[in-house]
């Protein structure tokens, strides 16, 4: 190994997408390499093939334990789970024995990183479909993740160079989410935006909380949520010591973000927190779960079956990935 600080773990992500096409990419331009020791949690005989189609002139080597992880030039570093034949596989297609093969690479890097193996998880994407075909009901990573490492309270995180921001629900209707917002959900959440931005070397983090409703609910008049529990979590939390302002409203927090009066933004739902970031960093964003006892990052793309092992496909959102898991070591 080099002296670069911390093995990274990076899965593969479902077979049938582009993950492996990102991931040897990134290896191949020596993205990866520059920051951290890394070792692909994955089937070597599908990086194998992906790296003759499409050239990448890169040694895939086996590793049957961490300890044998090289960080040379033109070397891809795999942990063989051999889970899957390559010849099986459909590029662009929904498959359970993809989606089978994609939670077993997952499964097997959390036991990694909760062992201290590895120091931190990045994970190439999944495709919900696929995993939900092989039986696996969940609605994706984090869920995987919080399930796998047993925490109750964790909240997903995208950051990019110009917005970040952290929800307090994600993968729900919007009926479901005016159900399950309340005061300790938006505090816990509000807690964990300040930790993690101190993790990743922001002494002071300045936090913004969104609300749910136009004009923040405009004292009530278009919803009450930001009166009954939204605020209260703000000012709970300013008593305890956090440089927190909010509900603010949705139309204009994220300007002021952007301008940079936040360091990060509380945002109530889905769409509230994605759609702004993936305008400003659709190709490097970051997605980040927070509260775990384990470090894990990913990109903030989907599998992209439409150009899947065409040699199309950014890496960028994956190296941001890798450098924002070895800030947060």
């Amino acid at each position: 190994m080099n002296n670069n600080e911390g093995i990274i773990g990076i899965t593969m992500g479902d077979p049938a997408g582009i993950g492996p096409e990102i991931i040897l990419k990134a290896i191949k331009d020596d993205r990866i390499q520059e920051f951290s020791n890394h070792v692909i949690i994955g089937d070597a005989n599908v990086l194998e093939t992906v790296n003759q189609k499409l050239d990448c002139g890169l040694r895939i080597e086996v590793v049957d334990s961490i300890t044998e992880v090289t960080n040379e030039f033109g070397i891809v570093n795999v942990l063989d789970l051999d889970n899957i034949a390559v010849e099986s596989i459909t590029p662009g297609e929904v498959q359970a024995s993809c989606g089978k093969a994609a939670v077993e690479y997952i499964m097997q890097a959390i036991d990694l990183a909760k062992e201290g193996t590895i120091d931190a998880v990045v994970t190439a994407p999944i495709n919900k479909a696929a995993l939900h075909q092989a039986d696996f009901k969940y609605p994706g990573h984090t869920e995987i993740l919080a399930e796998q490492t047993e925490t109750d309270d964790f909240a997903m995180m995208l950051h990019s160079k110009d917005l970040d921001v952290i929800h307090v629900t994600t993968h729900m209707s919007l009926k479901q989410v005016c159900e399950t917002i309340d005061q300790e959900r938006v505090g816990k959440v509000i807690e964990l935006a300040d930790e993690t931005l101190k993790m990743m070397g922001q002494q002071n983090p300045k936090i913004a909380v969104a609300g749910l409703n136009p004009h923040a609910g405009e004292n009530g008049i278009f919803g009450d949520e930001e009166i009954k529990e939204i605020g209260p979590a703000v000012e709970a939390a300013k008593e305890a010591g956090i440089d927190v302002e909010g509900p603010i409203p949705p139309d204009t927090v994220f300007v002021k973000a952007v301008a940079g009066q936040y360091d990060i933004v509380v945002v109530m739902y889905h769409d509230q927190g994605h759609i702004p970031l993936k305008l400003l960093g659709f190709d490097s964003g970051v997605n980040i779960t927070t509260g775990l006892p384990i470090i894990r990052t990913s990109v903030d793309h989907g599998t992209a079956f439409d150009i899947a092992w065409e040699g199309v496909a950014k890496d960028i959102s994956l190296v941001e990935a890798v450098k924002a898991a070895c800030s947060l070591i």
